[in-house]
């Protein structure tokens, strides 16, 4: 199957997330293209689609609502999953928007939705990013669990296998 990954990722920590994803699904025998989500003009070839994002203020990314946004009609004709990544001390599951991430969901006709923990290294942050995560009291560190990613992305890779068209017999 052809698969497209496409993640919003702000400092690059949810981008490796998703390069993770894609890694598995290339093991499993599948085409993965990976692209940052205002790179993406069109759908057709693909299969599925995971959509990703790091999670601020309670809220994905704008790349990323975007992307839900532009090809929502394309999405629900694909299999499709999306994932997020949170601060490093909360799971993103409790940082998002729940609202917000169930619209996109069954916007786009999402199979199921992932949240990851993520990393946060205070170096890489704007001033005004630094002062938000100082009142969030924000642990730093790279608190991603990477078994966590290979191990979801593998289910992922065992659905596609299982709605997979059967390859034509020759006789």
């Amino acid at each position: 199957m052809q698969i497209l990954v496409t993640v919003a990722s702000r400092h690059g920590a949810t981008a490796e997330i998703g390069s993770a994803i894609a890694d598995v699904l290339r093991a499993d025998g599948h085409t993965v293209d990976e692209a940052a989500p205002e790179e993406v003009v069109d759908l057709t070839g693909y299969d599925a689609v995971v959509l990703g994002s790091a999670v601020y203020t309670a809220h994905w990314l704008p790349a990323a609502r975007d992307f839900g946004a532009r090809f929502a009609a394309d999405l629900r004709d694909r299999t499709v999953w999306v994932f997020s990544s949170g601060l490093a001390t909360q799971p993103a599951a409790s940082a998002n928007s729940p609202h917000e991430l169930l619209a996109l969901m069954q916007n786009v006709g999402a199979l199921g939705h992932r949240a990851f923990a993520g990393r946060l290294l205070r170096s890489e942050l704007a001033f005004a990013e630094r002062a938000l995560i100082a009142g969030a009291r924000a642990k730093e560190g790279d608190h991603r669990d990477f078994d966590a990613v290979r191990g979801w992305a593998g289910q992922l890779a065992e659905h596609l296998r299982a709605v997979a068209p059967a390859p034509a017999q020759t006789v």
